[in-house]
């Protein structure tokens, strides 16, 4: 247990549930190496069949926090991939558990909160959910969760999302595929509960192969070389010169140099 999250279990489903709906359940390193940790130590536990990932208040998840922000601002290149590979790392638990996963998004999802629910096997999202990959508007780019979000909505519709940062809703989400359902608020616990139930009923090895047959057949595996690539991909904008302008001005609640009046 630990301000950032908790995690709890009942019957055979654990749930790790992101505990700060004041900074919007924006992540920082701390949050990353708790995730992390809380992946793999639930996904290890034998009597558990399914992971929830959910979150408290308004919004699931909104990204990097502020203060990791503004660390990351002063960052040199060597700590940008240190830094990157952490959360690189986080996906790579996340998505390759040997649990299933679902995510229940009851609120917003950011950028980086956009991995999170890439990650997880399958999500169900409230129909008020907005959703975005706010990172061009930053001079940033969504390198390090590319791979999972990609797979999540498909090529076409990341060539539309990642290029003009735009929100988009619940329906819009579920049409791209990000998520398998949007429902009204009250009918969120009974649709994740329903999936649980399937997942818990079916033969743990059959499920567990399973999800290893999707992730070995589906396009580009999501290997040391292309979890590299992206790294690399993030720390060297973060480190430009429109990169450092982007985040310090959105730090400073400024428009950013390239936006004109």
């Amino acid at each position: 247990m630990s301000h950032n999250l908790s995690i709890t279990q009942s019957g055979a489903v654990a749930r790790i549930t992101l505990t700060q709906p004041e900074i919007r359940n924006a992540f920082s390193d701390e949050v990353i190496a708790e995730l992390t940790a809380a992946f793999q130590e639930v996904g290890a536990r034998a009597d558990v069949r399914a992971i929830v990932l959910a979150a408290e208040g308004p919004a699931f998840c909104a990204g990097a926090n502020l203060n990791w922000m503004r660390r990351m601002a002063d960052y040199t290149r060597g700590e940008n991939l240190a830094d990157a590979a952490k959360l690189a790392e986080m996906l790579r638990v996340i998505y390759e558990c040997e649990k299933p996963t679902v995510a229940r998004v009851q609120g917003d999802v950011y950028a980086g909160g956009m991995g999170l629910v890439a990650a997880c096997d399958m999500a169900v999202a409230v129909d008020t959910a907005g959703f975005c990959l706010s990172e061009v508007k930053l001079g940033l780019i969504p390198a390090t969760i590319s791979p999972y979000v990609i797979r999540a909505m498909g090529a076409r519709a990341a060539h539309r999302y990642f290029l003009t940062a735009e929100r988009f809703d619940a329906a819009e989400a579920l049409r791209i595929g990000f998520v398998h359902e949007a429902v009204a608020a009250d009918q969120l616990d009974a649709r994740v509960d329903a999936l649980t139930k399937a997942l818990t009923s079916a033969s743990p090895n059959a499920v567990r192969a399973c999800k290893r047959l999707v992730q070995d057949v589906a396009e580009r595996a999501i290997d040391a070389q292309l979890i590299a690539a992206t790294v690399q991909g993030i720390a060297d904008i973060r480190a430009s010169d429109e990169g450092r302008e982007g985040v310090q001005s959105f730090l400073q609640k400024r428009k950013p140099a390239w936006v004109a009046g």
